[in-house]
């Protein structure tokens, strides 16, 4: 069973969507565990402040490194610990793989300008990043890379298949589908998927999935080839 701490000022956005549908059962179920820690609560003052001004001056606060470090002592026991941060490496489905193979993930939700880099440093915490892009803190991105990873716990989907053939398998988007009605405001579902020849159609799959990854994605597109080439 994966176990998950996370460190945040806001302990009741958790456990926010992931308490509905599959990864609400999945919870309930005990396939994953999920712990929402008040940093606040390590806290060395009577109002519980767990930020300050950025030294050599500028806008926003920063968490310091004393309560954080306390946080993270206090609740890390193994495992990785994250930082959920605009400046790490951004989220990819074979990282959310690496992630659900985890005993236990500490995940760092940032707010204000940031955290100090002494706590990254003295950790040695693993940054990663959902998008180019800035959220009001990283609750919002815990959550999203949370539930790319407890989907693929085992039997979470139930049917292993179900992520074979997703985006981004074999550096590939997934390739187009389609279900009844078979006509539908005049366009059909192309005839090969109803051929009932199994083979075609996984070649005609494979097709769709290289030539719409050429078309939207050219930098995994490029991936693909030089990962058939070796």
């Amino acid at each position: 069973m994966l176990k998950v701490n996370i460190l945040t000022i806001f302990p009741e956005l958790f456990p926010g969507f992931l308490g509905s549908s599959l990864t609400g059962r999945a919870l309930e179920e005990n396939k994953f565990e999920l712990r929402a820690v008040n940093i606040r609560d390590y806290a060395l003052d009577k109002h519980k402040s767990v930020d300050d001004t950025p030294c050599g001056g500028g806008a926003g606060m920063i968490m310091r490194p004393d309560v954080l470090g306390r946080a993270i002592s206090s609740n890390h026991t193994k495992g990785r610990i994250i930082y959920m941060s605009p400046k790490g490496k951004t989220l990819t489905q074979s990282k959310v793989k690496e992630l659900s193979n985890e005993e236990e993930l500490t995940i760092i939700c940032g707010r204000f300008e940031g955290i100090d880099e002494r706590i990254i440093e003295a950790y040695n915490i693993e940054e990663i990043s959902i998008g180019d892009y800035i959220l009001t803190g990283g609750e919002q991105a815990a959550l999203i890379m949370l539930d790319a990873v407890v989907r693929l716990l085992p039997g979470v989907l139930g049917n292993k298949a179900s992520t074979e053939d997703e985006s981004f398998e074999d550096n590939l988007l997934e390739y187009p589908q389609y279900t009844r009605p078979i006509e539908w405001e005049g366009r059909s579902v192309p005839e090969i998927l109803l051929s009932g020849h199994h083979q075609k159609i996984q070649d005609w799959r494979k097709q769709q999935q290289i030539a719409t990854t050429k078309v939207r994605r050219p930098d995994l597109y490029k991936i693909y080839l030089e990962s058939k080439k070796s």
